[in-house]
């Protein structure tokens, strides 16, 4: 078997990633954590609200459980 697979370089430009400003702090009263240029959020990592993902399937409530 002399046959080989190849494959192609990927062609044309790739965009630039999204930036935000410089020098932005977390919007949390008394915290001084700088935030990434590359980060939109406007809260650190510890400041940020909790989000849950969204649930797929039938979500029981307790007592049926």
């Amino acid at each position: 078997m002399t046959d080989t697979v190849r494959g192609a370089a990927i062609k044309g430009v790739s965009r630039p990633s999204k930036r935000f400003s410089q020098d932005r702090v977390c919007s949390k009263p008394g915290c001084e954590t700088r935030l990434s240029q590359y980060n939109k959020a406007e809260y650190c990592h510890a400041h940020a609200p909790i989000r849950f993902p969204r649930v797929r399937g039938k979500i029981l409530d307790e007592q049926e459980a």
